[in-house]
Parts: structure tokens; sequence; C-alpha cells
């Protein structure tokens, strides 16, 4: 067992399951908050314009998750060069890392958004839309690309925010700004009646608010003082950054490829089918959201996890890191599996949540709840495990494992069922890729675990 050296950073002697709850807990807050932007907005869009404006939601989804990939790209890979940086004792360059890592989210921002909307309604066709939402999609859209530059900042500062040792104040980003979307969206949508244009401006407003906090806070950094000439992108540390915040990204922009493959599946299996192309884009749009609540608390451990694994592992203290993965991994395994009987139990009532709709519409949608969401008892795996990666310094088997549920098993999957099972081929690729995937990020992280290192602690 290696030596434990006492560090002037907590991270290296507090007990770890205490680190993990002070970590994790403001981090799970902050990603169930974050995904309030959604889940808040298609609550009053499915009660006051119905169907087509749930439907709306989805097709505009994976615009959405490439925010959160370059956020990730950028938040996650700043807090882990820095972490790794600083558990070496290397704190000469380490502010470099988050300051490059704020500006490339603001530029990167700028031109998601402007992309966006020159090219708006080719996209959102592209996305799936059919053409009795596209008016909808178009409407929420064209506001929302506004505020892309501040959602990204807001959500990736806020790794950077936490990597300071302070996840409390990311956590209080999150709040408020989703905070604000609610109200605002009950005074845009409900009190003025402004329907999908009032929930994507209350969408952005909470956004510009959050990126604010971001940027007062890192005007005073607490480790080290970030300069103004750590904000100058260069080449070499925006290129470590994004080495290790590509696995995080990468199964953001699977998640996104995927999104739009279902998007599509869904809309020329259902045009065959009783449902029609609509009721399976807005009801599969509503079960991605309410499946982003169990995946919120998942990823929320894992970010938590991320900085005790990266100081430790940078300061070779293996045991540490061995104990605080599987801490993650218990405590995430038991939260998937209730989410599975909630699932499996109560799927019409979650789904009436967000509005009435026809029998059909209730009809598909419990039985894509069910099936779909099957093996949702093991989705704790493959993120934990691949962010478990990124965080020792292994980004190419941290994007393996990003890859494989979503790009390597379920897209095939969607692709292949499908044209033999209808529309129900859709709803069994799901569980398929999930157990596949749990198989073999289980045995990937086995072989690691027998290396040297953590073998004998």
């Amino acid at each position: 067992m290696e030596k434990e050296i006492r560090s002037d950073n907590p991270l290296g002697y507090v007990p770890e399951n205490k680190l993990l709850r002070q970590f994790a807990i403001p981090s799970i807050i902050a990603m169930l908050v974050s995904s309030l932007y959604n889940i808040v907005d298609q609550f009053f869009i499915g009660n006051a314009v119905g169907e087509l404006g749930n439907a709306a939601t989805n097709i505009a989804f994976p615009l959405n998750t490439s925010c959160v990939a370059i956020a990730l790209l950028m938040g996650i890979g700043g807090a882990s060069t820095f972490n790794l940086s600083m558990g070496r004792g290397d704190s000469k360059g380490a502010g470099k890392y988050i300051g490059n890592s704020a500006t490339v989210m603001l530029v990167l921002g700028v031109v998601l958004s402007a992309v966006t909307l020159l090219f708006l309604a080719p996209l959102l066709r592209f996305f799936g839309s059919p053409e009795e939402v596209l008016p909808y999609a178009m409407e929420y859209t064209r506001i929302t690309a506004l505020g892309f530059p501040f959602l990204i900042l807001s959500t990736g500062g806020g790794h950077l925010v936490r990597a300071d040792g302070s996840p409390k104040m990311t956590m209080a980003i999150n709040i408020v700004g989703a905070v604000v979307n609610t109200v605002l969206d009950a005074i845009f949508v409900f009190g003025f009646g402004w329907g999908m244009t009032g929930a994507a401006a209350a969408t952005v407003i909470g956004q510009v608010i959050a990126s604010i906090m971001v940027i007062v806070y890192l005007s005073h950094y607490k480790t080290l003082p970030l300069h103004r000439d750590a904000f100058l992108p260069k080449a070499e540390v925006v290129l470590s950054v994004v080495s290790l915040g590509a696995a995080p990204c990468f199964n953001q922009l699977a998640m996104m490829l995927v999104q739009i493959v279902l998007n599509r599946t869904l809309k020329y299996y259902g045009g065959l089918s009783i449902y029609g192309e609509s009721i399976p884009i807005a009801c599969s749009g509503i079960i991605a959201k309410v499946s982003m609540i169990v995946m919120a608390f998942v990823i929320g451990i894992s970010q938590g996890l991320q900085p005790i694994v990266s100081f430790n592992y940078g300061a070779k203290k293996y045991g540490r890191v061995k104990k605080s993965y599987f801490m993650a991994i218990r405590i995430s395994a038991v939260i998937c599996v209730i989410s599975f009987v909630l699932f499996q139990a109560f799927p019409r009532q979650i789904i009436s949540i967000f509005g009435n709709g026809s029998e059909l519409y209730f009809d598909f949608g419990v039985n894509f709840f069910r099936k779909y969401l099957f093996f949702i008892c093991l989705c704790f795996m493959q993120p934990i495990s691949a962010n478990f990666f990124t965080a020792i310094g292994k980004p190419k088997k941290g994007i393996f494992m990003s890859l494989t549920r979503q790009i390597i098993f379920l897209l095939p999957l969607l692709l292949i069922l499908p044209r033999f099972m209808g529309i129900d081929g859709v709803m069994y690729a799901g569980p398929i890729a999930d157990l596949v995937a749990t198989i073999v990020c289980t045995i990937l992280v086995v072989l690691e675990m027998r290396r040297p290192e953590f073998a004998k602690n």
C-alpha cells in the first residue's frame, strides 16, 4: 500500500466518503437544477401548447446537447488538467487551463449560435422535424440559439468553479439560473400567453444570469489568481484540455447523433404505424428528459468523483482512488435500481405531468417508457467509469467507454431492428445497448483494477 502523505490539499487526506459527499451532493443538485431548464420548458409547453409543442422541444434538443458537449469538453477538460497539475505540485501554469477553457467556451458558443441561426430550418428538418412541428421548433430555437454562449459558459464554467474547491458555488450558479427560468416560464407562458417564445426567452435569461455569476467567480479565483494572460488561448494548453475533456464531450456528441437518428427513425416508422409522425417524437422527448433526472444523479456523482480521483492519482495515492471509485459505483447502482422500479410502475402518471394527449399518445408513451428504459438499472456503469479513466489521465479509454452505449451499440441497433420490427425495434434497441455497454465497461474496469498500482491497494 502506498505511503499516505498528508498534503495541504484536503483532497489528499480527508476521508473519501466525506469528500464524495462534499463534492457529489452539490454536483448532483447542480445537474438536477440544470436538467430543469429542459424539463420546466417541457412542462409549461406541454400544458400550454400540447403534443406538437412537446415534439418541437425534442426536435430542438440536439442543439442543446451540442452546447453541453462543448461545455464538458472545456469544463471537465479544464478542471481535470487543473487538478492533475495541482496534484503534481505544478501550480505555476495551472491557471492557464482554467482561463483558456473559459475563453474557448465563449468563442465556440458564438460560432454555434451563428451557424444555427443561419441554417435554422434545414437543421431542424435534418433533426427529423415533421412539417406540422417545424413552425413550433423554429419559434423556440430562434430564441434559444441566442443563449448558446451563455448556456455553454454557465454549464462548463461550473466545472471550473468546482475545481477551485467550490462545489456549493457551482450549485448556486445552477440553482439561480434554473429558478429564474422557472419563474419567468410561469409568467411568460401562462401569464402572458407567449407559448414557445415565452419558454425560450425564460431559458435564455436564466442562462445569462448564471453566466454572469461564473464570470464574477473566475475574477476572484481562490486557488490562484487568474491574470489576463491566462485567458489568452494557447494551442498547447487548449490541446491538453481537449484531450481530457474529449470523453464526456464525445459522449454528448454521441447522444446528439443518436437523438437525431432516433427522431428520424420515429418519424419514419411512426408514419407507417397507427401513431403517426408526431406522437412518437413527442413521447420520446418526454422520456428522454425524465431519464435525464436519473442521469443527473449518476453524472453528478461522477463529477464529484473527478477532482478526488484526479488529485489522488496525480499524488500516487492509488488506494484512495480505488476506494472512491467503488463508493461512487455502489451509490449510483442504488439510485438506478430505484428509478427502474418507478419507471416500470408509474409510466402513465409520469407522462401525464407534461400535459394531456390522445389515448394513442399515452399508449405509445407507456409502452416506450417501459421497454426503452428497461435496463436503466445498469446505466450507472458507463458514465462513472468513462469519467474515471478521464480523471486518471487515460482519455482514450474514457472516450471508448463514452462511445460504447451510444455509437457502437445503440446507433446500429436503431438502424437495424426497426427494419424487422417496425417502431417496436426502436423500443428494444435501448435496453440491448444498455446491457452490452455495461458488460464491456465492467470488463475494462476489472482489467484496470488488476494493474499493479491498484491491485496492491
